[in-house]
């Protein structure tokens, strides 16, 4: 499975600081924020990128520095450009490694983040950093790592692979695991904080079955307090699944909400799903559709069930990887990896009277094979990273104004 996730986000290099991109609705500009050079910086960014309130970026490399296994990096505002400032580096025994999913702020001001590997069983870790006690007086200052939970690989789970961790208005975590569990197909999980201490809970193992397998990408909330989420195979049809757990007395109960059928509905929906405030669920599936390289979906709540639509199939190799964004205007934002030109693309779809509206901005010529999702700021610009490029080869983290 690992060696599958490498091959499909391995390409060519990137380098530049501004270039152009092809829009079906009007012509964008992308500013290159920061090219990896697979140094001290890190390489392959598979992840998107967190903002705080002051416009700093955060995100992941999954190669790199010392270890060659990843690191933490904040992007912050200098004068009129961006300085980019290693957080951490993953070097250290039992350190977390291959952080593939992002970085997101808990309660407590502290990133949290979850690695593929790493951990006292190498089976993957949860993870918290925080900044320097004291003010830095150095142009780089390590912040303080601590390892929350280390994965055994046995019924807890293994190997988280991308999407951010999510927290409850009590601070517990949730997240998900690729495989591992009681059927060695992924897991829903929650870490609950005690003291200094975390505690994990298993909130479903799935089979494989038709409840799916291989929950890659984290879980999301409603208004309710259930969790929706995307299996990236099985169910019905063997293509996947997007499912509900509902809190139940002292436990949780699943409900299988949708079996991809790998047709024109697509297949292997590897991002998770987007809540709206209507519960409305938005996803994306990586292969199928009508254009074989999966589709853009919405689940409707229908008369005690779920009604599927399609809003737009990508043609190409393979398609998005990660959860699509939504905005205060009901539109939706996301990548797709080896669509467009080859390279990948940023789109935007926006609801009209009698449908939706595709746009699309393609990696010409620098970036290319985004990963992660699309960020928002509060002026609509988008920022998000390529895992490679044509030049380097090293990723970069990338800006879009409107």
């Amino acid at each position: 499975m690992m060696e599958r996730r490498k091959k499909l986000c391995r390409s060519v290099g990137i380098v530049g600081t501004l270039f152009f991109l092809s829009a079906i609705a009007q012509a964008q500009t992308i500013t290159v924020l920061h090219s990896f050079t697979g140094g001290a910086d890190g390489s392959a960014p598979y992840a998107g990128v967190t903002l705080d309130r002051a416009g700093n970026l955060y995100g992941t490399t999954t190669a790199g520095a010392n270890g060659n296994v990843g690191t933490v990096y904040k992007l912050s505002h200098v004068g009129s450009g961006w300085t980019l400032n290693t957080l951490y580096t993953f070097d250290h025994p039992d350190d977390p490694a291959f952080a593939s999913g992002g970085v997101v702020f808990g309660p407590d001001g502290a990133l949290y983040g979850a690695s593929y590997y790493g951990g006292i069983e190498n089976q993957g870790t949860v993870f918290s950093l925080r900044p320097p006690v004291t003010v830095c007086k150095s142009v780089s200052c390590p912040w303080t790592l601590t390892t929350i939970y280390s994965f055994t690989g046995g019924s807890d789970g293994k190997n988280p692979y991308l999407g951010n961790l999510t927290f409850d208005s009590a601070g517990n975590i949730y997240g998900t695991t690729g495989s591992g569990g009681a059927h060695n197909s992924g897991t829903v999980f929650q870490l609950t904080h005690s003291g200094s201490n975390w505690t994990e809970s298993v909130l479903y193992s799935f089979t494989g079955g038709d409840d799916g397998g291989v929950p890659d990408n984290g879980v999301a909330f409603d208004s309710a307090g259930n969790l929706y989420g995307t299996a990236a195979y099985g169910g019905s049809f063997g293509s996947g699944t997007v499912y509900e757990l509902s809190p139940s007395g002292s436990g949780w109960t699943e409900s299988t909400l949708y079996s991809f059928t790998g047709g024109a509905d697509g297949a292997n929906p590897i991002g998770s799903v987007a809540v709206d405030s209507h519960t409305n669920l938005y996803g994306t599936t990586n292969t199928g559709g009508p254009g074989n390289a999966g589709t853009v979906w919405e689940l409707t709540p229908s008369n005690g069930g779920w009604s599927f639509t399609r809003l737009h199939s990508f043609s190409g190799y393979q398609g998005p990887f990660d959860t699509p964004t939504l905005d205060a205007a009901g539109k939706v934002y996301g990548t797709s990896s080896f669509t467009g030109d080859g390279d990948g693309e940023v789109f935007k779809l926006t609801p009209t009277g009698s449908g939706w509206s595709y746009a699309s901005y393609d990696f010409t010529n620098n970036g290319s094979i985004p990963i992660g999702g699309v960020t928002l700021d509060a002026n609509g610009n988008l920022y998000g990273t390529t895992a490679d490029g044509r030049s380097r080869g090293d990723g970069v983290v990338w800006e879009i104004t409107p």
